[in-house]
C-alpha cells in the first residue's frame, strides 16, 4: 500500500471536483427524462364515456382538443370502437377523435332484438342523435365495414354536417361483394332455410379470424387476441340473435348502393379511401369503384387485411393526416 503524503492533496482535489462535477451533469439530463417519461400526464388521453341516446346507454371514446377538426369514426362487425385505438394515439394531437359503440356492440347498451330493431336504418338515427346530443355539427366521417352503410345514411339525412369521407373496407357498389357472400344472398333471400347455414359463415371463430388475417402471408404480423376477443363477444348470451338481425337487414345496404353512388357523384366529396389488398370479406375492385364515382377520390391499396389497422396504423394515420391538412 502506497503511503498518502500531504503533496497529493492538490491533485486529488482538483479529481474530486471533475468526478462531482461530472455526477451533476448526468443528474441534470436524467431528470427531466425520468420526468417525461414518469411523471408528465399525456397531453390528449383518451377518456372512455357513456352518453343517453334514445333510452340507450352509448359508449364513446374520445380524446384531442375539442376545437380541432373532428373526425367521428364508425366500426364493423364484430369490432366495436376498440379498433380506432391505433388512431387515437397517433392523432389526438392534431384533432378531435369520436368513436361510439353501436347498440349490441362493445360496451353500447344490449337491447333485446324482441323489442328493439337491429336495423341499419335504426343505427343511422341513434348515431345522427349520438353526434348531436355531443353537439357535432361539422365533421369528417370515418368508416369502416358495418361503419358504411350506418355512415352513408347518416351522411344522405344531414349532407351539411359532412367535411369530407375516410372510407376504409367498406362496399357501397353491388360488385364489391365477392363469391363468399353466396351463403349470405341465399340467407337474404330465404332467412328460415338457411339460418344457420349463415350463422356458421359469419360468426365462427375461423370467420372471425379470416376477416383479420385474410390471405396475407405475413401472419406472424397479427395479434391472435384479434379474433379471440371477437370471438368471445360473438359468443356472449343473446349476440347470435343480435348479429342474425341485423346481418339479415344487411340486404337493404345492397338495395340502397345506387342512391349512394348517385349522391356521391353529383355531390362529389373530398374522399379518401383506405383499402386493404389482403381483404377476404369485399372485392379487391372496390376501390378503384369508388373513385369511378368521385375522380379525385384519393385511393390507397395497402398490404393489409380487412382491418388494416391491424398492421399498418402508422401508415393510416399518416394518409389521414396529410388528407385532414388538405382541408384547412
Amino acid at each position: 500500500m502506497h503511503p498518502f503524503y500531504p503533496s497529493h492533496w492538490p491533485r486529488f482535489l482538483q479529481v474530486s471536483r471533475m468526478v462531482l462535477v461530472v455526477s451533476l451533469m448526468l443528474a441534470i439530463f436524467q431528470l427531466p427524462a425520468y420526468a417525461q417519461g414518469k411523471e408528465q400526464p399525456v397531453k390528449h388521453p383518451t377518456f372512455y364515456r357513456t352518453i343517453q341516446v334514445d333510452g340507450l346507454a352509448i359508449f364513446y371514446r374520445e380524446a384531442g382538443p375539442k376545437d380541432a377538426p373532428t373526425l367521428l369514426l364508425l366500426h364493423g362487425l364484430p369490432s366495436s370502437s376498440r379498433m380506432f385505438e391505433p388512431l387515437f394515439s397517433r392523432l389526438s394531437d392534431r384533432y378531435h377523435l369520436i368513436a361510439p359503440d353501436y347498440p349490441g356492440f362493445g360496451h353500447s347498451d344490449w337491447p333485446d332484438p324482441k323489442t328493439f330493431a337491429y336495423t341499419f336504418d335504426h343505427y343511422a338515427e341513434i348515431m345522427n342523435h349520438f353526434t348531436e346530443a355531443l353537439g357535432l355539427s361539422r365533421y369528417t366521417l370515418y368508416m369502416q365495414d358495418y361503419g358504411g352503410p350506418v355512415g352513408f345514411r347518416m351522411t344522405l339525412t344531414h349532407p351539411d354536417r359532412i367535411e369530407a369521407l375516410i372510407v376504409q373496407d367498406a362496399v357501397s357498389h353491388n360488385e364489391g361483394l365477392g363469391a363468399n357472400w353466396k351463403p349470405r344472398r341465399a340467407f337474404w333471400a330465404d332467412r328460415a332455410a338457411n339460418e344457420s347455414t349463415l350463422r356458421t359463415n359469419l360468426l365462427s371463430l375461423a370467420t372471425t379470424r379470416t376477416r383479420h388475417v385474410g390471405n396475407d402471408p405475413n401472419v406472424e404480423r397479427y395479434d391472435p387476441d384479434l379474433w379471440t376477443d371477437e370471438f368471445a363477444f360473438l359468443s356472449q348470451p343473446g349476440q347470435v340473435d343480435i348479429q342474425s338481425d341485423l346481418f339479415y337487414d344487411y340486404r337493404t345496404n345492397v338495395d340502397s348502393y345506387p342512391n349512394w353512388q348517385a349522391w356521391m357523384r353529383e355531390r362529389q366529396p373530398r374522399l379518401l379511401v383506405i383499402w386493404g389488398k389482403y381483404d377476404l370479406s369485399f372485392e379487391l375492385s372496390e376501390p378503384e369503384a369508388y373513385r369511378r364515382d368521385v375522380p379525385n377520390a384519393e385511393v390507397h391499396v395497402l398490404d393489409a387485411g380487412h382491418f388494416a389497422l391491424d398492421t399498418k396504423a402508422d401508415e393510416i394515420a399518416a394518409l389521414v393526416g396529410q388528407f385532414m391538412e388538405t382541408q384547412k
